[in-house]
């Protein structure tokens, strides 16, 4: 039998198999609202047999956006939008997730497409925030805004706009919530030496500098149905020299389970400019991290990393070194992948794709 195509049970939430979509930016939104991209993009997945769909990086406010084209829930128009696009994920038997976040010092940018560069408010753009006021690349050929340090009635705020998020993401209908604290936003910004200088309770040692991640997975479990998956992306190496190491992100893991996290999703990566080479360098590294995690923080973890073959995804849920395979651009490139990976694995494959579609070429 295939470790990769066997059942999950997380609180009340049953994935039907372990291969997952990652969230992925698709700068397809307009004001933060979900468009007729999305409904294909995420459906077209959960026909393809995918047990979890990750909708991308989902901003908690207006300015908590990566850019003008990024995914928002912060009121009820978007809620609205998304209800139909995850029941249709959820028809085909797939566990519809979402990641909400707060873009911090690299908000107020240019879309990828755009070339990334950072929008001057006269042109569109907004003021950006962060632990403290340094920019992202001050001496990149890219304009880098400096953001203005938050103060803590400000940190409180924006807490409160995650809450509120939860609560619209619940009522939507999703059954896994991931808060973001990955890829140098704004609370991995918290988390890592590497950008967080603060003297104040929410900074210093890596228990201060957790502080702000930790009171916001706390609020946010607050609000959000004991019966569903919380889940939090973690950059759990920065690749950078003095930053955030597996073992410092085991500690956090252990922290985060005794406030009521389900699940780690292991990233790495994205604090400070000098992680860019390395990423590209030491994505094939990201799943075996993942496991050192699992290992320390006692959580199931999510791993993500240069995954596309499917005997490598079912030997990393075969030797418990993840509970989940996160799929990126290969789910891009095949949305399908699934019902290949099931088989070249020689797993059952009647029951992989949409009925559709199974009837047809899963015999």
């Amino acid at each position: 039998m295939s470790a990769l195509f066997s059942n999950l049970n997380i609180k009340n939430v049953k994935f039907k198999n372990r291969v997952g979509m990652s969230p992925m930016c698709q700068y397809s939104s307009v004001d933060g609202v979900a468009s007729d991209w999305h409904m294909v993009h995420l459906g077209a997945r959960a026909v393809g047999g995918a047990g979890l769909i990750m909708a991308e990086c989902t901003a908690v406010s207006p300015t908590g956006r990566i850019s003008n084209g990024c995914a928002g829930l912060w009121n009820e128009q978007q809620a609205e939008r998304l209800a139909p696009i995850v029941a249709f994920q959820k028809s085909f038997g797939a566990v519809a997730g979402t990641q909400i976040s707060h873009s911090g010092r690299k908000g107020s940018a240019a879309t990828a497409l755009e070339g990334g560069s950072h929008i001057a408010e006269s042109d569109g753009g907004w003021a950006t925030v962060s632990p403290t006021g340094e920019a992202f690349d001050p001496d990149g050929t890219r304009l880098w805004k400096a953001p203005r340090a938050l103060t803590t009635d400000e940190v409180s705020e924006i807490q409160g706009q995650f809450v509120a998020s939860a609560k619209l993401a619940d009522q939507v209908g999703y059954d896994l919530l991931e808060v973001h604290c990955a890829h140098g936003y704004l609370l991995h910004s918290f988390l890592t030496p590497l950008v967080n200088q603060r003297a104040d309770a929410y900074g210093g040692d890596l228990r201060a500098r957790a502080r702000m991640l930790l009171e916001t997975v706390e609020k946010v479990r607050a609000v959000w149905p004991e019966g569903k998956v919380l889940a939090v992306r973690l950059s759990v190496d920065d690749f950078a020299e003095g930053g955030l190491t597996t073992q410092d992100i085991a500690q956090v893991g252990q922290w985060l389970k005794e406030r009521g996290v389900d699940i780690l999703d292991c990233s790495a990566g994205g604090a400070v400019p000098a992680a860019r080479g390395a990423i590209g360098n030491r994505t094939a590294e990201q799943p075996r991290l993942a496991g050192e995690v699992r290992q320390g923080s006692g959580l199931p973890v999510m791993a993500v990393g240069g995954i596309t073959d499917p005997h490598h995804a079912e030997e990393l849920v075969a030797s418990e070194t993840a509970d989940i395979v996160l799929l990126g651009r290969e789910m891009m490139r095949d949305p399908h992948w699934p019902f290949r990976a099931a088989k070249t694995l020689e797993a059952e494959t009647r029951h992989v794709l949409a009925e559709q579609y199974g009837f047809f070429v899963g015999g």
